[in-house]
């Protein structure tokens, strides 16, 4: 606005102009310098302070120029002059305002560090959240926004570390669940080293069924529905690893949160969970390290949890029509709802962090590891049980076959590509096969 005002008056007036244009251009890089050197904690302050001071000096500087303008001129050049003048001034103010309004409006969007730190960590996940962003960002501060976080942060965690070992890369499934919610399933089949690998992420809500409330009316839960119904919201993650060597073990673990409204508006809440290691052969090293690993999480927070909730997952991993556990062990446990629901959140954040850890030095331990067709033999049997132990037995499972719309491929993600049965199979007396066995019937303690 203000160079049309300057096309169209006189040679005196653009004179005059130019006589003043100096402050104000001067006074610009000023300005710039000075904010790029400031902290954002009193950028405020300082660029109020530069606008009182170009009020006063540029403006004082510039009236003198003026009284010089209406002796040598006269009263028609005065005008001009001042039209000149005032337009640069209401040009220059204005600019220094927009400047001053865009600055405050980026500060006002960088002091939100939270939810700067949900997009930042959006843009690391194998897909979005199933939560639109949005809605995550109004509602940061609740616990059902920094679980799913959680869930995706350790997905992508997980699946980059395997792929850095593998080489392959995970096909990423974006699903949908028409009753509400859906998830993320990333699947590695046939890579290098690894048959099948799983990592499922899900967020669903709904209406408990019967069949699902019933489970957990078995678990001890009190729940009151309005006219039968049970509104619900459960989200979590969870992962199964089938290696192709026999030496690599299979590895599980599942990290989630179950929130449940009444008839009163109140809520239930609880986490579950837990990792745990699935062998074909003891590897007393490979064992310590794994538990120890788990242990030195559960520490953190409780000298009793480790103990606690290793007995828990050698319970609960323990296949009972065949008197054997699934596996060597680790820690499991659910309806945790207390001391508070933060300091169980922190507890469980704990834990799936230590996923890579825990699992992938033991991988990469035995990458080129050689082992006969008898030790692959062995190793179909026993992901035989591991099958049987899912079907029948598994809590996750069962509540997602009871929930309607289940996503019923990422359900049974995680049963491996191959499998055997073989009718009465007993392995030989002092064999290693025997070995683990004897491990499976009759549960250790790995770590002090």
């Amino acid at each position: 606005m203000a160079s049309l005002v300057l096309c169209g008056v006189s040679r005196s007036g653009r004179t005059a102009a130019r006589l003043f244009m100096p402050y104000c251009r001067s006074d610009v890089p000023n300005a710039m310098t000075s904010y790029f050197s400031l902290k954002k904690a009193h950028l405020t302050g300082t660029l109020l302070s530069r606008t009182r001071c170009f009020s006063h000096t540029t403006c004082r500087k510039f009236m003198s120029h003026l009284a010089k303008a209406n002796t040598q001129s006269g009263r028609s050049r005065k005008r001009m002059f001042i039209a000149a003048g005032a337009a640069i001034l209401a040009g220059y103010v204005t600019g220094v305002m927009h400047f001053l309004k865009a600055e405050m409006t980026s500060v006002s969007v960088g002091d939100d560090e939270e939810e700067d730190d949900i997009l930042q960590k959006c843009k690391g996940f194998m897909s979005m959240p199933v939560t639109d962003v949005k809605l995550l960002r109004q509602k940061k501060g609740e616990t059902s926004t920094s679980m799913e976080m959680l869930i995706m942060e350790t997905q992508a965690a997980f699946c980059r570390a395997l792929e850095e070992v593998d080489g392959g890369k995970f096909k990423v499934d974006r699903w949908e669940r028409d009753e509400g919610g859906g998830g993320v399933s990333c699947v590695l089949q046939d890579g290098e080293v690894f048959e099948k690998a799983g990592v499922n992420v899900s967020v669903v809500f709904g209406h408990l069924t019967e069949e699902a409330a019933k489970q957990m009316r078995s678990r001890g839960k009190t729940l009151k529905g309005v006219d039968g119904k049970l509104p619900f919201r459960a989200m979590g993650v969870s992962s199964v690893i089938h290696p192709k060597n026999p030496h690599i073990p299979t590895v599980h673990f599942n990290y989630r949160y179950f929130e449940i409204e009444e008839a009163d508006g109140s809520k239930q809440w609880w986490f579950g969970g837990g990792t745990d290691l699935t062998p074909v052969y003891i590897d007393q090293a490979d064992i310590v390290h794994f538990h120890s690993t788990l242990k030195e999480a559960c520490d953190k927070h409780h000298p009793k949890f480790y103990a606690k909730f290793k007995k828990w997952c050698d319970e609960y991993f323990f296949i009972r029509h065949r008197g054997e556990s699934r596996g060597i062990g680790g820690i499991f446990f659910d309806d945790l709802d207390s001391p508070s629901q933060k300091e169980v959140f922190a507890f469980v954040k704990s834990c799936a962090e230590t996923v890579v850890p825990c699992y992938l030095p033991i991988v990469r331990k035995h990458l080129n590891d050689t082992f006969t067709s008898q030790e692959k033999d062995w190793q179909q049997v026993r992901r035989g049980r591991y099958v049987e132990f899912n079907l029948v037995y598994d809590r996750g499972v069962k509540f997602g076959l009871a929930t309607p719309g289940s996503r019923i491929e990422s359900i049974l993600m995680s049963l491996p590509l191959t499998a055997r049965w073989e009718y009465m199979h007993e392995p030989p007396k002092g064999s290693r096969e025997a070995q683990i066995l004897e491990v499976l019937r009759n549960p250790k303690q790995w770590v002090s």
